[in-house]
């Protein structure tokens, strides 16, 4: 019985299909049916049920896969535990990333890991759109907002403060806004996740918070367009810290109304199971700490973020 039939086992219990699974391991179905054909055969015993639409797993196939997947388990451990140093962290990072975040920081992060592991290999999803695992053949995503789906695993990278920015030649035409009521005078530059403009903004002093509906000509479901537009001076920008950051340590843009803070994000690594989370995207979550919490501290030693941003 071979290793990676079993591995297509897990992934047919996981999504209930053969046709996804075998899409999610890059394989024909037909190959995948004769894999679980050749399973079954050798355990003498069904493992699923299978009708036109439906597919479940039987009694059998529920008593095996939990045995069958803590077999695989420790065999990787095992394999894991005799490789060496840099030997030991292979295979394909399938990522989804933002646009913003992913092009201008997270791919240099990884060309580092890739430039370390050898037998690393990369693939890369980069859009602002909402991921689906299956149908985008991604196993993580690097996403600002803790996941909200008990079915899927993730690893908190750091908390993000929301900062609003502008250019210094965009505020001394417009004048510079320093209370949230300022902001009808100016011109918005807006995120939009499908039909929805994000042209409410949210501040806070601490106590009261104050809602804004923002005027704006410029809107567009990418996060480093938006970003562009305000490097550009064409307005005023909501954006992360960590997507703004060298913009605002090479005085590129400058954060505005500092007295009344946006809300914090949160920066995640998401998986949609555990046998997605291999030694490489463990590595992967490392680096994007180390790598974030470096950005993040610059930004606080410029005076920029105040410095409990760091243990958050």
């Amino acid at each position: 019985m071979q290793i990676e039939d079993l591995k297509l086992i897990l992934k047919v219990a996981e999504f209930r299909s053969i046709t996804r699974a075998a899409a999610k391991l890059d394989m024909r179905t037909a190959t995948a049916s004769a894999a679980i054909k050749r399973v079954e055969s050798a355990l003498g015993c069904e493992l699923f049920v299978r009708t036109t639409r439906h597919l479940r797993l039987s009694s059998a196939g529920e008593r095996y896969i939990v045995q069958c997947e803590q077999a695989l388990t420790i065999l990787e451990q095992a394999k894991q535990n005799i490789k060496g140093e840099h030997d030991e962290i292979e295979g394909e990072l399938r990522v989804a990333l933002s646009s913003d975040l992913g092009r201008n920081l997270v791919i240099p992060w990884i060309d580092e890991i890739m430039d370390n592991y050898p037998k690393v290999s990369l693939r890369t999803h980069i859009s602002d759109s909402n991921i689906d695992f299956y149908r985008d053949s991604v196993d993580i995503a690097l996403r600002y907002g803790s996941p909200n789906d008990a079915n899927v695993y993730g690893f908190k990278i750091c908390t993000v403060p929301r900062l609003l920015c502008a250019t210094k030649e965009y505020l001394a035409e417009h004048t510079n806004p320093i209370h949230p009521d300022d902001l009808a005078q100016h011109q918005g530059l807006f995120y939009q996740l499908q039909d929805i403009i994000n042209n409410v903004w949210e501040f806070t002093d601490g106590e009261n918070k104050y809602k804004v509906k923002m005027q704006g000509r410029r809107a567009s479901n990418d996060g480093d367009l938006v970003r562009r537009w305000c490097v550009a001076g064409k307005g005023l920008a909501v954006k992360s810290a960590l997507d703004i950051a060298d913009d605002l340590l090479n005085d590129r843009v400058v954060t505005v109304m500092p007295d009344y803070q946006h809300t914090c994000g949160e920066l995640w690594l998401i998986c949609p199971s555990r046998q997605s989370i291999t030694p490489a995207v463990r590595l992967l979550r490392d680096v994007c700490r180390q790598k974030a919490h470096e950005t993040l501290k610059q930004l606080v030693e410029k005076g920029i973020l105040d410095a409990s941003v760091l243990v958050n």
